[in-house]
């Protein structure tokens, strides 16, 4: 039964997790000594959704999704907007039901998400990369095909989905002191967050967004402010956290999560290296944001956090795009590089 004051409940999750039991992995946890000594001494616990079917975190709220429609609904098919992760996931999910995904992304979505679409037999149509483009074009296929609008996190069933990794995740750490996650459009924190605290009232929930290049770190300032405040779309690396928080996730942030650590550029790169060097696991940028925020002085600092000893780190995300230019550039030494 869904909350009255919120878009998912505990309740929501838990049916969720065995909904999707048949179809989503459970998501080991990994540990690393070495980053234990470089946050502090702190015991850093890593919840592994790149392992996850489809590389990431969204199979999890896109699975859930598709589940729920009814057969009249399942037949016309599902449509989204995405950057790339629930695109795929969702196509995945439509997959496993039979039925069609209709799948808009912006031209600039990196080619491994693209090719990860259309191999789960999605069809896409590509926009500008804004997010008006975004809807007005999803909108516009919705109308043509009758397909139900998934959307990629300002929805209910996606939150009660992405809300099964705080279930798994206590079950494996149950003395997990703080959960940290990559924070955009606020879908996966606010499951996470709503399971969380239902179970253990006492956990904190961190957010870990990306400041970009353009001062877009609308939840933190949301955060400060109290209200919703509106910023342009982050200029970052991490290209899986340019959402906007939506008038289902809002609630949850305001009221369930504890604060929010900006990071920037380079510190989410040093953590993406740092989490493939030293744990030899691959990882997205966006997926990396989490370790940037725990390992940033304004996670030490920060009263919510300070005294937190065992700690939970989302790693959301594994899809790099291997063949993006900028990528290299940000790890090989400028002496090293070589003009093609």
């Amino acid at each position: 039964m869904t909350s009255d004051k919120y878009a998912a409940s505990l309740e929501d999750i838990q049916a969720a997790a065995k909904r999707i039991a048949p179809f989503a992995h459970v998501t080991p946890v990994h540990t690393c000594s070495a980053l234990n000594e470089l946050a502090g001494g702190r015991h850093l616990h890593f919840k592994c959704e790149i392992f996850q079917r489809t590389g990431a975190f969204k199979f999890r709220g896109a699975c859930n999704s598709v589940q729920l429609l009814s057969d009249e609904e399942a037949k016309k098919g599902v449509v989204t907007h995405s950057s790339g992760n629930h695109a795929a996931a969702l196509a995945l999910a439509a997959k496993l039901r039979g039925i069609p995904a209709h799948i808009v992304v912006p031209h600039t979505t990196p080619q491994c998400k693209v090719d990860a679409v259309r191999a789960y037999g999605g069809t896409l149509y590509f926009c500008e990369p804004t997010v008006d483009a975004r809807e007005a074009k999803c909108a516009e296929v919705a109308a043509a095909t009758g397909a139900t609008l998934v959307p990629p996190y300002n929805y209910g069933p996606v939150i009660a989905g992405q809300g099964t990794i705080a279930l798994e995740f206590l079950e494996q750490v149950p003395d997990l002191e703080a959960l940290v996650v990559p924070v955009s459009g606020g879908g996966m924190i606010s499951g996470i967050a709503l399971a969380a605290k239902a179970l253990k009232p006492d956990i904190r929930i961190i957010a870990a967004e990306p400041a970009g290049t353009n001062g877009g770190a609308d939840v933190a300032l949301s955060k400060m402010a109290g209200w919703v405040v509106p910023c342009a779309k982050p200029d970052t690396i991490a290209d899986g956290l340019q959402g906007r928080l939506g008038d289902l996730t809002w609630p949850v942030v305001r009221d369930l999560v504890d604060c929010v650590v900006v990071v920037d550029e380079q510190e989410i790169v040093g953590a993406m290296r740092l989490i493939m060097e030293r744990m030899k696991l691959v990882v997205e940028p966006s997926g990396a944001v989490g370790l940037a925020a725990v390992l940033s002085p304004a996670f030490a600092a920060n009263a919510h956090t300070r005294g937190c000893r065992r700690v939970g780190v989302v790693l959301c995300g594994g899809n790099v795009d291997l063949g993006a230019r900028g990528l290299w550039d940000c790890w090989i030494p400028e002496s090293a590089r070589r003009e093609d």
